[in-house]
């Protein structure tokens, strides 16, 4: 709903005629959640009766990216220039060409090189004659197969084989059944049974790999970030967590995404308990009554896995709901630390609650954006959120600076100048609701000020769980407790080698025929981690 205002002069801006505005634009922000929310609901009848939705058709960009492509040469994008691409190829064979038709006196003078890359893609089938033998005390003996020649689980498919798979399944995200489909055409005899089975089972080298990872890269991390997404499990609504920064991604889906739940995805399957500094400055914040908290300093202070923890909290009778809730997420807290979790570890992420936990951060991106969900009512109010907007931008622009070289004496600068943003008033109920959001959390938009490692923005875990949103459009959901875990692990391993600069496939390759010639992923976030932190990738206005 638009609806142009007439213009009031100065003079006539009585403070009447202020609140009458003021009561006005009110309304306009209220008719305009009103109108999406009506749309919305239009949108969903349309979908229960088969019907399309109004499409949600998206502004042209391509004007802008030309426009920014100007300044370069050739108006080309970087990295796009030529290179001698062949040059860092592995030749595997050379084939000298001589022409048969040569004239009288013709003389050989050179060779010019011309590479052509080829992939051979074909089913190899090989029977193994293996030879037994009889033991003079009895008994027999059977000779071994060649080290690699089958996973390291066994079978009657070859390691080359299994790691096809798993590339074409968790990387180029092939279902299970055009994967079945293609390797039927290539010739191999496999069903879908068995082909499900290399899937999901037998998967325990690198479920434990896994758990290296995320261990590893809590204890060698300054920060994480964090995000999570809807993931279908069951046919049920469940949803799929991310952690991780440029060491490591780590990736696991549950039924439900609390605080209680996120401190579980932290901690791994094995679960630790610990009463220490960190549980009871966590249940002082949380205001958990006195008498639980000398209760529960009183006796054992550490506990390994739920069960012993749940039979701590009944021999104390704590059976009420948020004690329990507050407890628990307390004493995990405290096992994290007990691990060699630094209490220091900044956790980055878009500002939800469950997120809220050490020491946190929070993202630009996601504290500027109710600004540009705005639809404006009148071209005042459009240029009162693109002012607002820019200013916020623009003191962006001033942290980024900071972070660059971190100056002590520039933080009570800009702490002033962030408060000159947030406190301002602009009359607009949509627009000073949000700035007096950012306001309520200066403390985690300005952690950067203190940590000039922590990234202002949470782009890189968004970019991260997005191949998992993909899977889940072309997969939909998992069906089975082993087919989930197997799709977290997988995604973490994939992502994790992407930013340690390993090649999956050769991961893959080494892990399946058992080799152990590929370093652990877990030592190669130690080492980079003592390289120094790369900076994820930079935000830019919405």
């Amino acid at each position: 709903m638009k609806v142009e205002l007439p213009e009031i002069r100065p003079e006539d801006r009585t403070p009447l005629v202020e609140a009458l505005l003021g009561i006005v634009r009110q309304l306009l922000d209220r008719v305009g959640q009103l109108e999406e929310t009506n749309q919305q609901l239009r949108d969903e009848i349309a979908k229960l009766k088969g019907q399309k939705p109004r499409p949600d058709i998206k502004p042209s960009l391509l004007e802008g990216a030309k426009s920014k492509n100007k300044g370069q040469q050739g108006g080309k994008r970087p990295g796009s220039a030529k290179r001698p691409k062949t040059n860092e190829l592995t030749i595997h064979q050379e084939v000298p060409l001589h022409r048969a038709d040569l004239p009288d006196g013709a003389k050989f003078r050179c060779y010019e090189a011309y590479v052509v890359q080829e992939l051979l893609i074909k089913n190899e089938n090989t029977r193994y004659l293996r030879a037994r033998y009889d033991l003079p005390g009895g008994g027999s003996m059977l000779a071994p197969f060649p080290q690699g020649v089958l996973p390291v689980e066994g079978g009657h498919f070859g390691a080359n084989l299994i790691a096809y798979i798993l590339d074409q399944y968790h990387q180029a995200q092939v279902t299970e059944p055009l994967l079945l489909v293609q390797l039927w055409e290539y010739g191999i005899d496999i069903s879908a049974g068995q082909l499900h089975r290399i899937l999901t089972e037998d998967k325990d080298v690198f479920h434990q790999e896994k758990d290296e990872v995320r261990a590893t890269g809590l204890a060698e991390s300054s920060y994480i970030g964090t995000d999570d997404t809807g993931a279908r499990h069951q046919g049920k609504n469940g949803y799929c967590t991310v952690i991780g920064n440029d060491l490591f991604a780590c990736f696991e889906s549950t039924n439900s995404k609390s605080r209680l739940n996120f401190l579980h995805v932290l901690q791994g399957s094995q679960r630790d308990y610990a009463i220490n500094e960190t549980a009871l400055a966590y249940w002082q914040r949380q205001k958990l009554l006195p008498a639980l908290v000398t209760q529960l300093q009183e006796g054992p202070q550490q506990f390994a896995g739920e069960q012993a923890w749940q039979a701590r909290l009944a021999a104390l009778a704590i059976t009420d709901a948020r004690h329990v809730r507050i407890v628990t997420e307390g004493a995990l807290l405290g096992g994290l630390i007990a691990r060699g979790v630094s209490p220091d570890l900044v956790v980055l992420s878009d500002g939800a609650p469950q997120f809220v936990i050490l020491v946190h951060a929070a993202c630009w991106v996601h504290a500027e954006r109710p600004l540009t969900k705005l639809i404006p009512h009148t071209e005042e109010h459009r240029a009162v959120i693109e002012k607002v907007r820019g200013q916020i931008w623009d003191f962006y622009k001033e942290l980024q600076a900071y972070q660059a070289q971190p100056d002590e004496a520039l933080r009570p600068v800009l702490e002033a100048g962030f408060a000159a943003l947030v406190e301002q008033r602009t009359g607009y109920p949509s627009i000073d609701g949000p700035l007096q959001e950012m306001s309520d959390h200066q403390a985690d938009l300005l952690r950067v000020l203190e940590r000039p490692e922590v990234p202002l923005h949470n782009n890189g875990r968004e970019s991260d769980i997005r191949e998992f949103v993909k899977r889940r459009k072309i997969s939909g959901g998992t069906r089975s407790a082993a087919g989930r875990r197997c799709r977290d692990t997988f995604a973490s391993l994939k992502k994790t080698c992407r930013k340690l600069g390993v090649c999956f496939w050769d991961y893959l390759h080494d892990r399946v025929r058992g080799l152990g010639k590929f370093p652990r992923l877990s030592d190669l976030i130690r080492q980079k981690a003592r390289q120094g932190p790369a900076p994820d990738g930079q935000a830019v206005p919405a």
